[in-house]
Order: C-alpha cells, then structure tokens, then sequence
C-alpha cells in the first residue's frame, strides 16, 4: 500500500489525550469509479464496491482469478493487511463507510493468507471490525452456519519499499519503511488499564523524544507477521518477550467502556473492557504529514459532511486551546476560494457556491498547522 489509512474514528471517549480521535493521519479518501468499483487513493487499491456474496475460500479464490469486473483482468482477494485497512471503526456492523462501499449480509470477508501452520483455517475480517483465523468450513458453502464472503481488490500502484521492511535505528527503535511509523524495540514492561496507557504514551520521553503516542488499532496490526505465530512478529526487530496482548488507541465505537487491542499470538484484534490490564506498546510518526511539530496537538479532528454539498463543518479538536486560527480554502489549482480569521471550536462554512471538485483546508493557528481534503459533490 501506498500510505496506511486512518481508521476514521473521529469521536472523543475520553478527556485524557492519546486517543485516536486525537491523530488525524492519512484520513480516508475514497473515489467512485462508477456503481461497481471505487479507488482507494490513500492505498492505491481498487475495490469491489458491493461484495461478491457468500461462497467458499476456494470458489472465492477461483471467482478472483476469473473476474472480469469493470473490464479488469487482474482483480484477487486482498491481502489481511489490504482488508483490514478499509475497516471505518467509527461505524459498526459492518465497520465500513456505507457512503462507499454497499452494504450486504456479510459477516466475514475471505482474505488471501492462510494461517501458516494450519491450511484449514484463513484470515478474516468481520463485520465487527475484528481480524482473525477462522475455519474455512465455517461458511455456509462449506458445511458451516456462517456468512463468509468475498471482495476483490487490485493494485493501480505500490510502494516500493526496503527489501527488509523494518530498520535497527541507533536510538534502539525500530523503523517501519512500509508505514514509516517509528516502534520501540521493546515494549513497556507493566500492565496498564487503557486510560494509563494513554497517559504513559503521551508522557514519555525516550530515545531522545518525547512525541510518542498509542498506536490506533491499524497501525499495530500492520505490524503483524503473516509467516509465524507466537509471536506473529518478526522478533529479528522487535522484543515482546511473551507480552501478547497490546492497546490500540481506538475504541470500540458501540461500546464505548471497551477499546481494541492486538494479540501478538497469531494476529487477532479484539476488544476488552479499558479498566483491563494490558500490555503497552508505542511509536511515533504519521502526524508530521500534516505539519503538526513536535509535542503540538493536531488543530482538526474531521471535515463532515465529506463530500459535501450545501456546508462543510469543521470539528475542531477541542483538547487543543485555539489563538487566533485563519481558516484558508483553496481548489485544486491553488486559488483560494475561501479565507475566514478568529473562527470558534465548532465552524459551518456555506459551499453552496462552491463549483463541485476537490478542495484543501488549511487551518493555521500560530505555529501550529493543519490540513485536510475535501469534496464539493452536488
């Protein structure tokens, strides 16, 4: 993939910061081909707009190889790493944006990986928004009572990347050429509920820096291993020492008293109540794509309705205290179409006028910097 997409939560759980709410980074932005297709431009994947419906892994992975939807030839099953990244975890059931991708009777999407030592069972994705290794005798198809269907995916284009993916840095961190998220080496040793581990992350200074946070609950899977288990991670870098199950900063978004997490024995994300104890683990990047300097909170939480019609609301974070912030809009040439100065927390801007196209909001506030892209669709 091109850039790791955001998860799309956008809503506040909590009053301490760390939250994924709190990191607006690489949000998702989506472009319909027509009725059947849609491009994913952060990843550079093209999706099956509307599921393909139920059927076995191996009739799943025949359809693929056979598929000529939209004229293309190349179309296969993703990837975990593919299918777990368009999962909108402010949605639930199925955590997808319905605006995009059409709704079905699904509960699990085939993937393309295999569970490594045991060729019955495959990776997963749920309606839910959790990622695991099930049977493939489980689907309707194959004997079993539950719904395991299939979306296509191909690549327009890749990232090339590091033909060792991960980097000892001098420091003792780990670098993710993939993703180019900064890791530690070795997690925080001590079990934390979830509320500590957000403030253990937000307070850290290690390694010379003091920027860390809690990862969202793509970015740890990203992470994972496909080829080994227990740990499903390449121990070449990282040192988790038989602590298996790590916070995500995401939380489950209809039950709001529990947040992801990811356990490092085979891969899964699940949830648990955040007054659990659980391991910690942190890393930091992404958040400099937007201009945001070191320890400086992101100005923007999101842009709503996206794409938008007759206004476009802006959701200021509100853990951020705002100065003097000048809000500039400009189209996709470069002309500004739009300047306003001294907005407040919560802000409507009229695009009535605006002709339909993609447009850049920049909020700047001091020193401090924010961008996001939206669409004018009438």
């Amino acid at each position: 993939m091109l850039k790791l997409p955001d998860t799309g939560q956008q809503s506040s759980y909590t009053l301490t910061f760390g939250e994924d709410a709190d990191f607006n980074i690489n949000p998702p932005f989506y472009f319909l081909n027509n009725a059947a297709i849609l491009t994913d431009t952060l990843t550079g994947l093209m999706w099956q707009r509307a599921d393909a419906g139920e059927m076995t892994f191996e009739n799943a992975q025949n359809y693929a190889d056979t598929s000529t939807l939209g004229g293309y030839t190349d179309w296969r099953l993703p990837n975990a790493m593919e299918a777990f990244s368009i999962l909108n975890f402010q949605t639930q059931n199925p955590t997808v944006d319905l605006n995009y991708f059409i709704k079905t009777n699904a509960e699990y999407w085939w993937t393309s990986d295999v569970q490594v030592n045991d060729n019955s069972k495959v990776w997963v994705t749920n309606a839910g928004g959790g990622i695991g290794n099930h049977a493939k005798s489980e689907t309707i198809s194959a004997g079993g009572i539950k719904k395991f269907h299939l979306r296509l995916v191909r690549t327009l284009k890749a990232k090339l990347i590091n033909a060792d993916r991960f980097a000892k840095l001098t420091d003792g961190t780990v670098y993710d050429s993939l993703t180019n998220l900064i890791w530690q080496k070795t997690p925080y040793a001590d079990t934390l509920t979830w509320e500590q581990a957000l403030a253990y992350a937000d307070t850290l200074t290690q390694a010379g820096y003091s920027d860390w946070r809690l990862p969202n609950i793509k970015e740890l899977q990203s992470i994972q291993d496909i080829s080994v288990i227990n740990p499903a991670l390449n121990t070449n870098y990282f040192n988790v020492f038989g602590r298996k199950k790590f916070w995500s900063a995401t939380t489950l978004s209809n039950r709001t008293t529990s947040a992801w997490y990811f356990d490092t024995q085979f891969g899964i994300t699940t949830y648990q109540a955040k007054t659990s104890r659980l391991n910690t683990w942190v890393l930091r990047g992404g958040q400099f794509a937007t201009g945001i300097s070191t320890k400086e909170y992101p100005l923007l939480l999101s842009l709503s309705p996206n794409p938008c019609q007759a206004f476009l609301q802006i959701n200021f974070n509100a853990k951020v205290k705002l100065i003097a912030p000048k809000l500039t809009i400009t189209n996709i040439i470069g002309q500004i179409v739009f300047q306003s100065e001294g907005v407040k927390n919560l802000y409507k801007i009229n695009t009535s006028d605006f002709p339909n196209g993609i447009y850049y909001l920049t909020v700047l506030d001091g020193s401090r910097k924010s961008s996001s892209k939206f669409v004018v669709s009438k």
